[in-house]
């Protein structure tokens, strides 16, 4: 699996119970290199639609590479460590937080 295939999977991998009672947002995910790109996840009433490219406002941004993205994903590398080395940027981490774990990001 892709970076790219990973955040475009996100509406058929996430359960809609486990975002229910998280409220609404809008993310921007910018992922460097050949399996990345730019796209948008919006979560609304406990559903959750991805799309390309960066539409309308984002609550949190998250830039990264696809490899350190993949390597997250696949538990090689810590995200938190991510951050404090600058591979992860994260422009709300709070809100990041909220949703980290029902996105398996955590």
């Amino acid at each position: 699996m892709t970076a790219r295939e990973f955040i475009l999977g996100f509406p058929e991998r996430i359960n809609p119970e486990a975002l229910a009672d998280k409220g609404n947002t809008v993310f921007h995910f910018k992922i460097s290199g050949n399996n990345g790109g730019d796209f948008t996840g919006v979560i609304q009433d406990g559903n959750f639609s991805v799309t390309e490219g960066l539409n309308g406002e984002s609550k949190c941004t998250i830039n990264t590479s696809d490899k350190t993205l993949m390597a997250i994903i696949n538990k090689e590398q810590n995200p938190m460590t991510a951050v404090m080395f600058g591979k992860l940027k994260v422009s709300n981490l709070g809100e990041m937080t909220k949703f980290a774990k029902p996105l398996g990001l955590m």
